[in-house]
C-alpha cells in the first residue's frame, strides 16, 4: 500500500490486517530455521530491559525488535500498520483516538494481554518521568479504557499523526502488575523470548511458539546479539561467526566489495548531522547564514561519507518522510559569502559544543565541518557556546520531526530558537486531514527553516550494514531507523 493513502489508514485502521504482510516482496517464501548472529553497537553494561532508558541500536533491536511489541508499527515502506493494536478509528478532529486491541495475545509469562497493560505502560511516561517518550504524550489529555481490549486516548489538540508516535520504540507494552519483574528478565509480547542477557555482552532469545505473527514475521528458531565494535564485527562476519553487521562506517562499507559471501545493504533515511546557532537575534542569524554558505555539503557526502547519504536542506525532515520537499534547493557552498555572513555576526570564534557518544561516521563528519569553518577564518572550540554539533535518526513523520527539534520549549531544541509563524504553520499542519494542503504548509515550513531557522543541517547520512549471503531480507527494508527499523530479527530469514 502507497504512502498516498496514510491519511486513509490513520483515520480507520481498516488496512492494519493487510499491511501486516506488506513488508515481503510477492515472490519472497521465507524459510524458517536456524540462529541469526549479529554484532551490533551501543551495548552497555548498564542495559536493562527498561525501554525508558534505551537509545542505542542494540537494545532498540532486542526490546523493540524482539522481546517486546508497541500498539503500532513503521513497515518497511514506511506506511503505519497495526502490531498490538489491530485497528483504530479516529474523531473528525483528529482529538479522540480510539483503539480496538489484538485479543490473541498472551505475554512470555502467560498472562493475557488487554488494555490494562496499555493504561500502566503509558503511566510510566508522564510528565514528570523523565521518559524521552515523555514529550511525545504531553498532548494526550486522558487515557480510558472502554472494553478489556479497546482504549481511548483524548489529545489537547488534533493530531493527524497521532498513531505514528505509538510505534516509538520507548512505547513498549508492559504487562500490567509485572511492570517491574518484566523491566529485570525482559517479559514482553514479542517474537522471541529472553534465554539469556549479560547486558554489554550478549543477548541470546528464542522463538515463541503460537505468536500472532506466524507466518508473517519470526522466521528463525533463534538469536544471538554480540555486542562489538564493527571492526571486529567485520572480523567474524568474513570468518562466518556472525550474519550481520549494524551501523558500520562508510570506509569499512569500501572494503566489503571484494569479500566473498557478504554484501552492503544500505538505507537512505532521515539520520543527520546538525549544526545549531545558540545565538539569538541578527547576529545569530548571520552566523547561521555563514555556516550556511562556508559548509561544503558536496565535499562532507563525496570525501566522507563516500557518496552514502544525500544533500540536507538545512531541515529534520528527510528524505524517508512523506513531505519531504525535494525541490527545495540546498544553499550554495559560497565562502565569500560566508565570510560577509560571518563579519556581519561580529563572532571571531565559534565555541561548538559535541553531543556524546557520536557514531563513527559523525564524528568524521565533525572533523570535516570544523576544517571547513576553520579556513573561513573563524577557530573553532570544543566546547558549550555560540554553536552545537549533534546527530539524530530522524523522525518518521514530519511533524515528529519538528515537534522534537525545534518547537519552543522542547528538550531537543537546544539552540531555543522560537518563530511564531513556524509555531502556527506546524499546528495548522498537524490538524489537516488533506494531504495535499498538509504537502503544502510543510513545504512552507521547510523553506522557513532554510531562510530563518537556527539549524545547518548539511547531509543526511545512509544507514549502512554488512550482511551475510547466508541471510535473506525483503526486497525492501526500514529506513527510518538502522537494521530495518531495528526489526530484522523479525523480518529477515536464512537463505
Amino acid at each position: 500500500m502507497s504512502r498516498i493513502s496514510r491519511r486513509s489508514l490513520l483515520t480507520s485502521g481498516a488496512a492494519a490486517g493487510v499491511l501486516a504482510a506488506s513488508g515481503l516482496a510477492l515472490a519472497a517464501v521465507p524459510k524458517t530455521g536456524g540462529t541469526l548472529r549479529a554484532v551490533l553497537p551501543g551495548a552497555s553494561i548498564d542495559d536493562t530491559w527498561d525501554a525508558r532508558t534505551h537509545s542505542e541500536l542494540f537494545m532498540m533491536a532486542a526490546a523493540h525488535g524482539a522481546v517486546f511489541d508497541c500498539l503500532t508499527e513503521i513497515g518497511p515502506d514506511g506506511a503505519l500498520r497495526g502490531e498490538l493494536a489491530q485497528s483504530w478509528d479516529a474523531s473528525p478532529d483528529a482529538r479522540v483516538w480510539t483503539f480496538d486491541l489484538r485479543r490473541d495475545v498472551t505475554f512470555h509469562n502467560g498472562k493475557a494481554f488487554g488494555a490494562d497493560d496499555v493504561l500502566e505502560t503509558f503511566a510510566l511516561h508522564g510528565a514528570t518521568s523523565g521518559s524521552p517518550a515523555a514529550p511525545l504524550l504531553a498532548g494526550v489529555r486522558d487515557i480510558r479504557k472502554l472494553t478489556d481490549h479497546q482504549v481511548q486516548f483524548e489529545l489537547t489538540a488534533p493530531n493527524a499523526d497521532f498513531p505514528y508516535l505509538l510505534s516509538d520504540y520507548h512505547l513498549v507494552i508492559y504487562p500490567a502488575g509485572y511492570v517491574e519483574l518484566a523491566m529485570i528478565g525482559g517479559i514482553g509480547t514479542g517474537l522471541y523470548r529472553v534465554a539469556s542477557f549479560e547486558p554489554g555482552v550478549v543477548f541470546r532469545a528464542t522463538r515463541v511458539d503460537g505468536h500472532y505473527k506466524d507466518g508473517k514475521a519470526g522466521f528463525f528458531d533463534s538469536l544471538e546479539f554480540h555486542a562489538a565494535s564493527s571492526s571486529e564485527g567485520l572480523r567474524l562476519l568474513q570468518d562466518g561467526t556472525t550474519d550481520a553487521v549494524g551501523q558500520i562506517s562508510a570506509s569499512d562499507a569500501a572494503q566489503l566489495a571484494d569479500w566473498h559471501g557478504v554484501r552492503l545493504q544500505k538505507a537512505t533515511g532521515n539520520a543527520h548531522v546538525a549544526l545549531s546557532v545558540n545565538i539569538g537575534g541578527d547576529n545569530g542569524l548571520n552566523l547561521r547564514r555563514a555556516l550556511q554558505h562556508g559548509v561544503n555539503r558536496r565535499a562532507l557526502l563525496d570525501d566522507v561519507l563516500l557518496g552514502h547519504g544525500d544533500i540536507g536542506r538545512d531541515t529534520p525532515v528527510g528524505p524517508a518522510n512523506q513531505y519531504f520537499a525535494a525541490k527545495l534547493d540546498a544553499p550554495v557552498f559560497d565562502p565569500d559569502l560566508a565570510r560577509h555572513y560571518l563579519k556581519a555576526s561580529g563572532v571571531d570564534r565559534l565555541d561548538l559544543a559535541l553531543s556524546q557518544h557520536l557514531p563513527t561516521p559523525v564524528s568524521e563528519l565533525g572533523t570535516a565541518i570544523s576544517s571547513q569553518i576553520g579556513v573561513l577564518g573563524l577557530p573553532v572550540k570544543l566546547g558549550k557556546g555560540s554553536a552545537g554539533l549533534h546527530s539524530s535518526a530522524g523522525r518518521a513523520t514530519e511533524d515528529w520531526a519538528l515537534s522534537t527539534y525545534l518547537t519552543a520549549g522542547a528538550p531537543w531544541n537546544t539552540s531555543n530558537w522560537t518563530h511564531p509563524m513556524f509555531e502556527d504553520l506546524l499546528l495548522s499542519a498537524r490538524a489537516e486531514l488533506d494531504s495535499a494542503r498538509r504537502r503544502a504548509v510543510y513545504e512552507d515550513i521547510q523553506r522557513l527553516l532554510q531562510t530563518e531557522g537556527a539549524l545547518t543541517v548539511p547531509v543526511f547520512v545512509d544507514h549502512l550494514q554488512a550482511v551475510s549471503d547466508r541471510i535473506a531480507t525483503p526486497s525492501a527494508i526500514g529506513r527510518h531507523w538502522a537494521m530495518d527499523n531495528a526489526r530484522f530479527a523479525e523480518r529477515w530469514w536464512r537463505a
